[in-house]
């Protein structure tokens, strides 16, 4: 599938223009027929398997979807089955980059301070994953990665030494072009439908 017509295609992005860019990215998204976005989603998960299946990583940092974001959950099963020690982010503070929980499936989960579900059982992991799914809202030729605007995954990859490997999680349509920023790191690979 191609990228949505209706989305800007500069390549130099001004913050105005990239909160407004966001918005397009979030209604086109949005509309996204739900069978379609279902297809996608058992697509996408399939190929985090697969990736998963092949690098074994000791950790992998997932996330509880937001605002219509690729939708996972069938293959964390599948990962936890196979053995996956699976990690969501918890923001404990808010400028300052994520940390991780230990998460299995089916446990209780609430919202924290900024709405995210979050373990009940909070149980912060003593170290980052060496492997993150990092979900997109929109994303380029170059694998960077357009976010809400918070900057905690900027801040998260800026702070790993050795970083983690990185697979950012998006629609196809919704690759875009756009400047990376100074801050921004480039992401491993962008896994799509």
């Amino acid at each position: 599938m191609t990228s949505d017509p209706r989305i800007p295609r500069s390549a130099s992005v001004s913050p105005v223009e990239k909160a407004e860019l966001r918005q397009r990215l979030l209604a086109a998204r949005r509309a996204l027929d739900p069978a379609t976005r279902a297809a996608w989603d058992r697509a996408i998960g399939d190929q985090v398997v697969a990736w998963w299946r092949a690098a074994r990583p000791a950790a992998l940092g997932v996330y509880w979807p937001l605002r219509d974001e690729p939708e996972l959950h069938p293959a964390y099963v599948e990962l936890a089955r196979l053995g996956a020690r699976l990690l969501l982010p918890v923001v404990v503070q808010k400028d300052a980059a994520l940390e991780f929980a230990e998460w299995r499936i089916g446990e209780t989960m609430v919202k924290d301070k900024m709405g995210v579900a979050v373990p009940a059982d909070l149980r912060l992991a003593a170290a980052y994953p060496p492997a993150l799914l990092v979900p997109c809202l929109g994303f380029n030729q170059q694998g960077y990665r357009l976010g809400y605007g918070g900057g905690f995954y900027d801040r998260t990859l800026a702070r790993h030494t050795p970083p983690p490997r990185t697979l950012g999680i998006a629609y196809q349509c919704l690759r875009v072009l756009f400047a990376g920023d100074s801050h921004d790191v480039a992401l491993d690979r962008i896994i799509t439908e």
